[in-house]
């Protein structure tokens, strides 16, 4: 048999060529690693209690879980910062007339509606303008605020708008979301309420409603994050909420791995949630605040027509144990109807009600109800038991709440009796009736620090100043107040006011809310911060992963040292 040369030759070559590469691969795969990095994907699913009743924002106020998804979804003109400043949010710029009376809006020329038609001034016009129909379905007050309102459209992107007088807490009314008059033309404040639009609804805000959904039906609501906010886009493509019926079952799925953060966690569940393996709580001052408001009209206790036997109430409460016993510490101290938030909040202004159960009892002394020996409550001359009806609403936390209050106050000698209204609706009849002595109520501020609605003489009437309290100064401060632009020359009426509530003292406030928020360690690098609207709790989103994919990487060099040589 004969051999070709020419074909032995490159048969050996190729033979060591392949030989060479093999070596070479063997010697690359040899300084390789494999790591795990983060990969997009997956699903953030977050439980909430309770079930959404109308995804409009026109319509959200009286339900706390359409205020949250509202506030994912939609965009007002404006919005409210970490300051309680009103910021541009649609809107461009806006200017005031010399008169105080005409404001004018210019939006932006950047924003398009979540299905990509731009957001014009006539998406004001037509939002706005539902609320002054005689059957707008919502909220009275919005309303009647709205029908004294004249809406000129200028142009495509101007607004106006004409009040009959100066009034600078509408400012805040234009951080509530607008709605797209091409996907809602012919539609009526009438048949608002009813229209498909609120089961898929388009806003302009971070989150886009997925289609095809039926989360009353099936209890889960997925969105997507909007493009034009996440502009270099997110590692997880949807955030879906479930519905729970209750926190139980929240907690039970939470615990199970079946949703991956809990919305809120309750000053109750918090102990059992934190025992979880892994779980991550973030905990933020919330907007709003719990107080005990005195009744000074003719149906209340004796001892609360004076600021003096309201201030021994207050120094006969230790409002921090109140809190760590009841709330398991879930609560921050605060002082007057205003939050920290809030450019009229002034401490300065206000006495810090330190627990002093001497002071309490001297107080109560001074204003004629004594302590008999082997009696446990104080009388006055008369004889008559100092007895305070203390009226909140039935179940956690403020039953518990009221219980830990009389006990307090059972340790000077008074008499607690504690009333309950079965739900809000109840404990709002009570208090227009005047139907209490103290209750315990919780507020949410409004955005402006305007308070005539709640501590005018007129509101005595027609408003919600239930406690009675008539400050004919107080009321004038307030008045003025609303009637000016400048933040630099409300001040010094909101400052008077504050001086004189800390003085009369018509209402003690407990504790500012604080919300805790339950993670799973399954969301990688997710940090929640300060929230001043629901919509905060996502502001890292593009941040968050649930995924890890498997890359190769050059192995780092091993380090030698003398001992190794």
């Amino acid at each position: 048999m004969r051999f070709n040369l020419r074909w032995q030759i490159l048969l050996a070559v190729l033979a060591f060529s392949l030989t060479a590469a093999l070596l070479s691969f063997q010697v690359r795969s040899a300084s390789l690693c494999t790591t795990r990095v983060p990969a997009a994907g997956g699903v953030f699913v977050e439980g909430v209690v309770g079930l959404p009743q109308t995804f409009n924002p026109l319509l959200s106020d009286p339900y706390p879980v359409d205020r949250q998804l509202v506030s994912l979804v939609f965009d007002g003109l404006t919005q409210v910062d970490a300051s309680g400043q009103i910021m541009p949010a649609l809107a461009e710029n806006w200017s005031v007339s010399e008169d105080g009376r005409t404001l004018r809006f210019v939006l932006r020329d950047d924003i398009t509606w979540h299905d990509g038609e731009p957001v014009t001034a006539a998406d004001v016009a037509f939002t706005y303008g539902l609320m002054q129909d005689d059957n707008f379905p919502g909220p009275a007050a919005l309303k009647n605020l709205w029908q004294s309102v004249t809406i000129n459209q200028i142009d495509d992107q101007t607004i106006e708008f004409v009040l009959t007088e100066p009034y600078a807490p509408f400012l805040s009314e234009t951080t509530r979301g607008i709605l797209p008059a091409h996907l809602l033309e012919g539609v009526t404040a009438v048949s608002l309420a009813d229209h498909p639009f609120n089961q898929s609804p388009v806003g302009t805000g971070p989150w886009m409603v997925g289609a095809n959904q039926d989360w009353q039906q099936n209890g889960r609501l997925q969105l997507l994050p909007n493009p034009m906010f996440w502009r270099e886009g997110t590692q997880i493509p949807v955030l879906e909420f479930q519905f729970f019926p209750n926190e139980t079952a929240l907690a039970e799925a939470f615990a199970d791995g079946r949703v991956q953060a809990m919305n809120t966690v309750s000053p109750e569940m918090l102990p059992d949630v934190a025992a979880i393996p892994g779980v991550r709580l973030f905990t933020a001052e919330s907007p709003r605040y719990t107080e005990l408001l005195f009744n000074q009209g003719e149906s209340g206790a004796p001892l609360l027509k004076s600021a003096e036997g309201r201030q021994a109430l207050a120094y006969a409460l230790d409002r921090d144990a109140v809190v760590d016993r009841v709330l398991n510490g879930q609560g921050l101290p605060l002082e007057g109807p205003y939050l920290p938030t809030s450019w009229a909040y002034n401490p300065a202004a206000l006495t810090q009600y330190q627990y002093d159960p001497t002071a309490a009892q001297l107080a109560l002394s001074a204003q004629g109800w004594e302590k008999v020996d082997g009696v446990p409550v104080r009388r006055n001359e008369e004889g008559e038991p100092l007895q305070i009806r203390l009226l909140t609403l039935a179940g956690a936390p403020h039953e518990p709440l009221a219980e830990e209050i009389a006990w307090q106050w059972a340790d000077i000698g008074i008499e607690t009796l504690v009333e309950t209204a079965v739900d809000g609706a109840a404990l709002r009849a009570s208090l227009a009736e005047g139907d209490f002595d103290v209750a315990l109520v919780d507020i949410p501020p409004p955005a402006d620090p305007d308070l005539y609605d709640f501590w005018s003489q007129e509101a005595i009437v027609r408003g919600q100043n239930y406690g009675r309290w008539n400050n004919r100064n107080a009321s004038e401060a307030l008045e003025n107040g609303r009637q000016i632009w400048p933040v630099t020359e409300r001040r010094p009426y909101y400052d008077t006011f504050l001086r004189l509530f800390n003085s009369d003292l018509p209402a003690l406030t407990l504790y500012q809310h604080a919300t805790t928020y339950a993670l799973s360690p399954t969301v990688e690098q997710a940090e929640i911060g300060k929230i001043t609207q629901p919509r905060d709790r996502y502001k890292t989103f593009a941040q968050w992963f649930l995924l890890y994919r498997d890359v190769s990487i050059v192995c780092p060099a091993e380090e030698i040292t003398p001992d190794s040589e």
